[in-house]
């Protein structure tokens, strides 16, 4: 017989994996969305990592993420999310699409830096994108 003992994190650690506040946290216990799964002698909450890191997995949207180069191109942008949106749709997943104009990986895109957010808190459940725009750098981060 195997025993494995449970990684557990505080809860200032579990809410920086989930990218919330530790408010969100304490609601979510009164609400019983998440209660830890111990409390130390002191009221410590402690989280296990594995439920941490998969809560809400299934819940998470598809992201499409559309882009062109240039406000010429303004009409193309509408047609990649029209594109993404029927995508995603037809496939039954629930999805969210970010769009941008601009050229390059430029870290002033508010699109870019939402995708970049999503990716890095683990907030999503797959992604699809219309054009292959810095693909490497994005499929290194997933």
């Amino acid at each position: 017989m195997f025993s494995f003992a449970m990684a557990l994190v505080k809860i200032g650690k579990a809410a920086e994996m989930l990218g919330l506040d530790v408010q969100t946290l304490r609601a979510w216990e009164k609400s019983g969305e998440l209660i830890p799964d111990r409390r130390g002698a002191a009221g410590v909450r402690y989280y296990d990592v594995g439920r941490v890191m998969g809560l809400g997995t299934a819940d998470m949207p598809t992201v499409g993420y559309a882009r062109v180069s240039s406000h010429d191109r303004k009409n193309d942008l509408t047609r990649q999310q029209e594109l993404l949106e029927a995508f995603c749709a037809a496939k039954g997943w629930r999805h969210e699409v970010i769009a941008d104009l601009g050229s390059g990986l430029n870290s002033r895109k508010k699109g870019l830096n939402r995708l970049l957010e999503l990716i890095l808190h683990t907030r999503m459940r797959r992604l699809v994108l219309t054009h292959s725009f810095g693909s490497e750098l994005i499929f290194a981060l997933l």
